[in-house]
């Protein structure tokens, strides 16, 4: 019963008292125990004597490598080695190295002496096929592989064998299969066909070019059989290193080599053809073929009964005589052609195919020896000589002098470091004085650079530049640690600063509306501060003048513009010009123009910043060809900025376009004229107009249908804006009438995309008109993606010819024309001296481009003398303003849709009395100004009521019934007409 049997225990000297049966010949024996610290891997036992050999792995049964229970590395026949005795050792006596008696393969992880019948010998193993760039050969029974010279060789069938038995010529369908081929087991067959095609077969014609798939081959078992060949090309060249033609199967069964009917064929060019084994020659009817004749068959004939059949016909449009005369080196054998390099063998010396009278001896490049005819160059371990031969023969031991060293017989390049050499040991080697290697000291295990136990090389020289390593290492990342660390605390202290001023701002106390009060200051100036100097330009409200300021007390003079309101000026547009004063005074940055002070006279006077170069409209009409796409991309971001900046004041400002952007220079743009503009509150974010003139075709939707006006109806002018500049000061919708824009708006027709911006800066402008105010995108984000741009304009703009413009740095003193400007200084400076230099880099093509506007611009707001001649009738054409009936928008839909513009057109006025040329402003109140006689518009921007001929408005209308306007839009800010100012 087995629960009754007892069973024996084990023996007491077995491990952890495991056994396989009674007694101590079966205790359980462990391959991986406890071993010794002196122990590297396992052992069999628990003593430092019981460590495994080094070359063990799972186990031993003793010290030996031949007592490992199995090999890290190899076996061999039994015993563990790291690697398999190699083919070649190294002979101290001879001091070459030479082939291994004791050599064995490595066969997976057994060293054999010999590898199997289906293996190659490659670099002591025993592999199924050679590597790339090596080829099987046979050397002494043994199958091995050698690297190749030249292309390795590649079999391949040729026509009437393997693949190809059923094909009559090489065509288009199988010329690939040639490529790399070295020997082709068939035959090679070019005929009409080939170059032409077969429709019967569907094969399409083969292209001359793909002949140089046959370059690679230098043996055909068969023949070679040519009746047609490239018209462009004279000689069989893509043969020109075919060396047999073993005919063993043949044409006719006679011809191994048939060249027939190929008219256009000079010479032959088979330069390296050196056998035809069997079967006949035929080259006839070839009536341009050349130097045939002077071939010696019979040198490359193997049979006395093989034969040449060789003629040469004359062509019907050919009478010119061959030349037969080959190049003076060529030997009686004769020639393929013209030339040293196509002679059958050479009369004197072969130099790698070329035949030449003598070898580079004792003078030339590379040094040469001659053997059998054939100049064969020096190693290159070999000194080259002047007075004598540089070596004896080819390879580093037939040099006169080595270049280097001279190890035994051989010249190397430097003597043996650490070679293996018999009984796996390392031979070293160090150069004497006269450059020979000698061996050594025996105890140098790590090279030496003299004879005996000084010559060692010190083994501690590796470790002290282990030593620099490590310690520059961490000297680098102590470094960078640091530099982690203060970047750290300077980003903490930064944000407790912004933390303890966000948290002293919310503790200011706030007014019951929870506006900030608007601290701006207003200069009340002296008529007696003030000089004019000559009239920029006039308009609807007075006289711009260019001017000096001179500050009250203070050496100083600053140039500026000065607009003078004419003293019969209503009381609404004294009102109009304060607002907008209030406007100007209230903004301070770089990228807005601001009111320098008013002179509170009989006339008022503004006084604002002086901008030589005038509009920015006007600007790149003028300067189209000369302007980068870097300034383009930079009036962009600094138009942003400058909006962005309004934004966060509150104030929209409903007039933006190129037209209300001036340069101070090149590098710099202010937006200007906020006669339209308005602050909002801290509770508003929208304005309802009532009316008044407004610029059509840069409103948004919203503003044109409703009289809306938001920051984002600014986005949408933004976009326009841009439109204008990236298409040099085109009009948009110029082809449209004012009262139209809204229909074709709604339609979701957009401007097109100018010809110079890539498809992103078209996209940020699509993004502007969006028909959902809160979709534009915001003035910052425009800050940013515009600035992005213009760090790489190239990318974004295609502008032909982007070149640097002319500068001209006299331009701006040239304006300020003057007896004494020492004392001149610029409005902004004066002003906050603390800011220094202007923040803008200097990004453009060049300093600056051309020259300013001259006065009296033709298409400049202000006129020198606006009140000589008289409007022709209907010759206000190309207006930038429609004004607006609140009465007319608030009537009911079904009302709005039965007119074509309800929003841009006065409902209460006779529209047929009057017809307008594309107008993009419209006005729909009356003005409250009316004209003096003799004023006049030159292309005004601003078109003024069109109201009937009544008896109560007549006296407001001029002759042809046109008002004048009523405000300003103050594009220049009393800067405009400076614009093309005569240089005196």
């Amino acid at each position: 019963d087995i629960s009754t049997r007892r069973c024996d225990r084990c023996d007491s000297r077995c491990v952890n008292g495991s056994c396989w049966a009674a007694g101590p010949d079966h205790c359980q024996k462990f391959t991986k125990l406890v071993c010794a610290e002196q122990c590297s891997a396992r052992c069999h036992g628990p003593k430092p004597v019981d460590c495994c050999n080094q070359h063990c792995a799972a186990g031993c049964t003793g010290p030996s490598a031949t007592q490992c229970l199995a090999c890290r590395d190899f076996n061999d026949d039994g015993t563990c080695i790291d690697a398999c005795p190699p083919p070649k050792i190294y002979d101290r006596l001879i001091q070459q190295e030479v082939m291994n008696p004791k050599v064995k393969y490595a066969y997976g992880a057994t060293c054999v002496k010999a590898c199997p019948y289906n293996y190659v010998v490659t670099e002591g193993s025993c592999v199924r096929s050679c590597s790339t760039g090596t080829k099987e050969v046979q050397e002494n029974g043994v199958h091995i592989c050698k690297p190749c010279e030249g292309p390795c060789p590649k079999a391949c069938d040729g026509i009437g064998m393997g693949s190809l038995s059923n094909t009559m010529a090489v065509n288009s369908t199988n010329i690939d299969s040639f490529r790399n081929c070295t020997s082709i087991n068939g035959n090679i067959i070019l005929s009409q066909h080939s170059f032409t095609g077969d429709p019967h077969y569907n094969v399409p014609p083969m292209e001359p070019e793909k002949l140089e798939n046959l370059r690679t081959v230098k043996e055909i078992t068969g023949y070679l059989m040519i009746t047609a060949w490239p018209e462009d090309s004279r000689s069989l060249s893509v043969f020109e290193d075919l060396e047999a033609i073993r005919g063993r199967a043949a044409y006719q069964n006679q011809y191994s080599l048939v060249v027939v009917n190929v008219n256009h064929l000079q010479w032959l060019g088979l330069r390296s053809l050196k056998e035809i084994s069997a079967s006949n020659v035929m080259v006839k009817k070839n009536c341009s073929l050349c130097f045939i004749q002077t071939v010696n068959w019979t040198r490359l004939f193997r049979s006395k009964a093989q034969t040449n059949t060789t003629s040469r016909s004359t062509c019907p449009q050919q009478n010119q005589a061959c030349n037969q005369t080959c190049h003076h080196q060529c030997s009686e054998d004769g020639c393929w052609g013209p030339g040293p390099d196509m002679c059958v063998s050479c009369l004197h010396f072969n130099r790698r195919g070329r035949c030449v009278a003598q070898c580079n001896l004792l003078h030339g490049e590379p040094r040469e020896v001659e053997v059998d005819s054939s100049c064969v160059e020096c190693h290159s371990e070999c000194l080259m000589m002047s007075e004598s031969s540089t070596c004896r023969g080819p390879g580093p031991s037939n040099c006169s002098q080595c270049a280097h060293f001279k190890d035994g017989h051989q010249c190397v390049a430097r003597c043996p470091h650490g070679v293996l050499g018999d009984g796996d040991t390392l031979i070293w080697k160090y150069a004497d004085e006269t450059g020979h290697c000698q061996l050594c000291h025996q105890n140098c295990t790590e090279g030496c650079s003299g004879p005996g136990l000084s010559g060692c090389r010190d083994t501690t020289t590796n470790s002290t530049l282990a030593v620099g390593v490590v310690g520059g290492l961490l000297v680098a990342v102590l470094v960078l640690l640091l530099i982690v660390v203060l970047l750290r605390r300077r980003r903490i202290k930064k944000k407790r600063t912004i933390r303890r001023l966000l948290q002293e701002k919310k503790l200011e106390p706030l007014i019951p509306s929870g506006q900030a009060p608007n601290q701006a200051h207003l200069r009340i100036l002296k008529e007696t501060e003030l000089k004019k100097d000559r009239v920029l330009g006039s308009g609807a409200f007075g006289t711009v003048y260019k001017g000096l300021w001179f500050p009250e007390d203070e050496n100083v003079r600053i140039p500026v513009a000065i607009k003078v309101l004419r003293e019969a000026t209503s009381p609404k547009a004294n009102q109009e010009v304060l607002d907008e004063a209030y406007v100007m005074a209230s903004v301070d940055h770089p990228h807005v123009c601001r009111l320098l002070g008013i002179c509170l006279t009989s006339s008022v006077q503004l006084v604002t910043q002086l901008m030589p170069y005038g509009c920015l409209l006007d600007y790149v009409r003028h300067h189209q060809e000369t302007i980068c796409g870097q300034w383009l991309l930079n009036w962009c971001v600094q138009i942003a900025k400058g909006m962005s900046y309004l934004e966060e004041r509150h104030l929209v400002h409903r007039d933006l376009a190129a037209r209300n952007v001036l340069l101070k220079n090149p590098n710099h743009v202010k937006i200007t004229d906020f006669g339209l503009a308005k602050l909002l509150t801290a509770n508003e974010t929208e304005y309802h107009a009532d009316g008044g003139k407004v610029p059509i075709k840069w409103m948004a939707l919203e503003s044109i249908l409703q009289f809306t006006f938001t920051h984002q109806s600014d986005v949408w002018s933004y976009g326009v804006t841009v439109w204008e500049l990236m298409t040099f000061g085109s009009k948009p919708y110029d082809t449209i009438q004012a009262r139209d824009v809204s229909l074709v708006l709604e339609r979701g027709e957009r401007l097109p995309q100018p010809p110079i911006c890539t498809i992103d800066v078209y996209m940020i402008m699509v993004k502007c008109w969006m028909i959902d105010p809160s979709s534009r995108p915001r003035f910052r984000e425009l800050v940013a993606e515009f600035s992005q741009m213009a760090r790489d304009p190239s990318r974004y703009l295609v502008i032909q010819g982007d070149l640097p413009s002319p500068s001209d740095r006299r331009f701006y003193s040239r304006l300020l024309s003057s007896d004494d400007l020492d004392d001149v200084v610029d409005a902004e400076e004066y002003l906050q001296p603390y800011k220094g230099q202007s923040n803008h880099g200097n990004h453009s093509c060049n300093t600056m481009v051309g020259r300013p506007i001259r006065e009296n611009s033709m298409t400049l707001r202000y006129n020198a003398d606006p009140t000589r001649g008289a409007l022709v009738a209907g010759g206000v054409t190309g207006h930038d303003y429609t004004n607006q009936s609140m009465s007319e928008t608030r009537r009911s839909s079904s009302r709005l849709s039965e007119i074509f513009n309800p929003n841009y057109e006065d409902l209460n006025q006779s529209w047929a009395t009057k017809s307008f040329s594309g107008p993009e402003y419209l006005n729909m109140t009356q003005s409250s100004l009316p004209p003096e006689d003799g004023d006049s518009l030159h292309s005004p921007d601003y078109k003024a009521n069109f109201l009937s001929l009544t008896s109560s408005t007549s006296e407001a209308l001029t002759g042809d019934g046109v008002f004048l306007p009523a405000a300003e839009n103050l594009e220049y800010l009393g800067l405009g007409a400076a614009l093309h100012v005569p240089l005196r």
